[in-house]
């Protein structure tokens, strides 16, 4: 139930956090009235983001569920570390690229999912797999994916917005309003982005530690874990996992750092150094 709590408690925060800043945009674009029209648009993002933001995320990378009969060692393996963790079994969904890479989606444990990409199920061993997956895993225990996957729905719709303001602004004629409408669509382009990106920041850093370390727990291999980690740092460095360069917000998801050295990796690198986890769980290991 403390998880609970505080999961919900940093999404409402991180709720609040947004709808002020999309209010600080319709106010610079709009006035009164552009703050008013901001809120209604905040509001109405913040509910369908509560409630559907996890398959939106899995439709933007593409995520095909798979049963048992599909992949019985892999829904097998998924099985018996959600036992472990105590938690019910996510739904299962693989992600068609080969980048090596994971994340975990659901408003609750009672609705995850867990998805990994084609490119991990053969670039790691069975043990190292395992402990991506009880990094998920422990992600839902403690509540984090709500959090993380309204933030990358939330990011999105406020970077959209600021490109929106920049395009309308573009189409602007000459008169003074116009102009001031293109100077506020100017900032908003410029600090959307990175206004989602410092709240990511703010909230991602510390839930990977943690996740390691609850992946750890779960299957007793801080080792295996650190393995996995290394190998996905350095493939995920030399293969581009085009859904995720589309949709750079939900970024901060997946194990390690999806984005490749493009422009928004840097609005949206909000994942620890991979050489710290390693150290940790060598430490752990120790």
């Amino acid at each position: 139930m403390g998880y609970l709590n505080l999961g919900n408690l940093r999404t409402f925060i991180l709720m609040a956090v947004m709808t002020a800043i999309l209010m600080a945009i319709g106010g610079l674009i709009g006035g009164q009235g552009g703050m008013i029209i901001a809120l209604l648009f905040a509001g109405g993002t913040n509910l369908w983001a509560w409630w559907n933001s996890d398959k939106a995320v899995l439709n933007q990378q593409g995520a095909v569920q798979i049963s048992r009969e599909q992949a019985p060692d892999l829904f097998d393996l998924v099985a018996d570390l959600a036992r472990r963790a105590e938690l019910p079994m996510p739904a299962l969904y693989i992600l068609q690229t080969e980048q090596p890479n994971a994340f975990a989606t659901g408003r609750d444990p009672q609705n995850a999912a867990v998805a990994v990409t084609e490119g991990i199920l053969r670039a790691l061993t069975r043990d190292e797999l395992a402990g991506v997956i009880a990094h998920e895993l422990a992600h839902i225990k403690h509540r984090d994916t709500l959090t993380m996957t309204v933030t990358a729905t939330l990011a999105g719709a406020i970077s959209m917005l600021g490109n929106m303001l920049m395009f309308s602004s573009m189409m602007g004629g000459n008169n003074r309003d116009n102009q001031g409408s293109g100077f506020g669509g100017i900032i908003a382009m410029v600090l959307a982005p990175i206004a989602a990106g410092l709240v990511q920041m703010a909230i991602s850093r510390s839930r990977e530690y943690e996740a390691d370390r609850g992946a750890a727990e779960i299957t007793g291999r801080p080792l295996a874990l650190a393995s996995a980690l290394a190998k996905i740092a350095n493939a995920a460095g030399r293969t581009v996992n085009v859904p995720a360069e589309r949709n750079p917000a939900s970024a901060p998801m997946f194990i390690i750092n999806p984005l490749h050295a493009l422009r928004a990796d840097r609005l949206f690198s909000t994942h620890p150094a991979t050489e710290d986890r390693i150290a940790r769980l060598q430490a752990m290991a120790r």
